[in-house]
């Protein structure tokens, strides 16, 4: 394996920052920071502190091609931009269809960062999701405000170049290692399982399609409750909310005779624990991998029993190490979809019905929010390209959960995620309340 001794400022891609560097460009992996300020950021500052973060974190200088990463001198252009009446959500919205990267005629090289400043009261971060995976981009937004507020030493505990390599780099040969035979087997099981998989049922497939956001912020009472019953039950928050979107998919089909449908779905792990050398949330880059399962639903189980099997089928396939061995495999066939976008329903580049995080990330308010005024944030990445129907950013801020389901329109559209988002906040909801006999009905 490559040591972090060895490791030049400019290398060779990993295959899943190629993977992205693909991705990118169709509309999947523009990842947005937003954040409403109670009062606003000089320029001089603003810019100052961007400095000071890339210096901290190299590779958000980086220049993308096709095969490689370098650094380039210059950080990126802050722009200020007003809009009539904003909001977070659309301000979200907004950054998430701002794509500088597909300009396949560009020739000067295109920054890895963008930072915005809408109305003097929105800062927004557009990041290259093939160097900012969900735990950079909590890290970046966090030392960002730290250095803003004057509360340096946000860098500091960083190992210089210990990040600097491809997730593939640093998995262990004996975590990585698989039979070609069961890799081969493995492809064809997850092409096959994703030809017979159903999903949200599509409004518009035909027409150019963007992001758009849906949010879910549930009570601190209501999230105790249900935090209590995951526990109780032994699973994660992520298979109490992949149930619940499985169960309120197949009440919107509204099928007869309890019709079954399977679904895919994504789990996505961060990785950094599992790495050779252990790498830590200050390790900027892309360091998650997927693991995929389906899951039969007839319509008659309960919250906590489809929440079970998804936590049973996920935790095999840890155990199995398949977070590991199948970065390959899911990269390769993310690849071919985009290639041959027919091969999915409708050319919808849809692989699965919904994405989730293994864990939500954890946020409290410090005095940092309040030096800088802090009233809102989001944080989330574009699917409109290939990927899931919905996709799940999910938080635990100040004891609430607060979700930002991302999707493609029209290829679904905003009433249809609505009510399915209110569907699953009612089936979650009951189902933290004791009743275990909530169903997709």
């Amino acid at each position: 394996m490559t040591t972090p001794e060895t490791v030049s400022p400019y290398r060779p891609l990993s295959g899943t920052e190629q993977s992205w560097y693909r991705a990118v460009p169709t509309g999947t992996g523009i990842t947005v920071i937003s954040l409403h300020l109670s009062r606003p950021i000089p320029a001089q500052i603003l810019e100052n502190a961007i400095h000071k973060l890339l210096n901290y974190h190299p590779i958000l200088s980086s220049t993308l091609t096709p095969t490689s990463l370098s650094p380039v001198p210059s950080p990126p252009q802050i722009q200020t931009l007003t809009l009539e009446n904003p909001n977070l959500s659309s301000i979200v919205e907004l950054e998430l269809n701002e794509n500088p990267w597909d300009q396949p005629d560009r020739t000067e090289p295109v920054p890895t960062v963008f930072a915005t400043v809408y109305n003097d009261s929105f800062l927004v971060l557009r990041l290259h999701t093939a160097v900012c995976d969900r735990v950079s981009a909590a890290t970046v937004v966090k030392e960002l405000m730290g250095i803003l507020a004057g509360k340096d030493g946000a860098g500091a505990g960083v190992e210089e170049g210990r990040g600097s390599l491809g997730i593939e780099d640093l998995i262990r040969k004996e975590d990585s290692w698989k039979p070609f035979w069961a890799r081969g087997k493995d492809l064809v099981g997850y092409s096959i399982n994703g030809l017979r998989s159903s999903g949200l049922g599509f409004r518009d497939a035909g027409s150019d399609r963007r992001s758009e956001m849906v949010r879910l912020v549930v009570g601190e009472v209501q999230t105790r409750k249900l935090l209590a019953a995951c526990k109780a039950k032994g699973v994660e928050l992520s298979g109490a909310l992949a149930a619940a979107a499985l169960l309120a998919t197949y009440s919107s089909k509204h099928l007869e005779n309890n019709q079954p449908e399977t679904y895919s779905m994504v789990t996505l792990i961060n990785c950094r624990k599992f790495l050779d050398p252990v790498l830590t949330e200050k390790d900027v880059g892309f360091y998650h991998s997927g693991i995929v399962n389906t899951h039969t639903i007839y319509g008659k189980e309960s919250l906590w029993e489809v929440a079970v099997r998804i936590h049973n089928a996920y935790s095999t396939a840890m155990s199995n190490k398949k977070h590991l061995t199948d970065i390959g495999d899911l990269n390769l066939l993310m690849c071919k979809a985009i290639d041959n976008p027919q091969l999915t329903p409708s050319s919808s580049l849809r692989t699965a019905l919904i994405s989730i995080f293994e864990e939500p990330l954890v946020y409290e308010s410090s005095e940092v929010d309040r030096d800088l005024g802090v009233v809102d944030y989001v944080g989330c990445a574009s699917v409109h390209g290939v990927g899931p129907s919905i996709a799940v950013f999910d938080t635990i801020r100040d004891g609430k959960l607060d979700c930002a389901f991302v999707y493609p329109s029209p290829l679904h559209s905003r009433e249809q995620v609505s009510d399915l988002v209110e569907h699953m906040e009612r089936i979650l909801t009951e189902g933290s309340h004791g009743d275990d006999e909530v169903t997709a009905k």
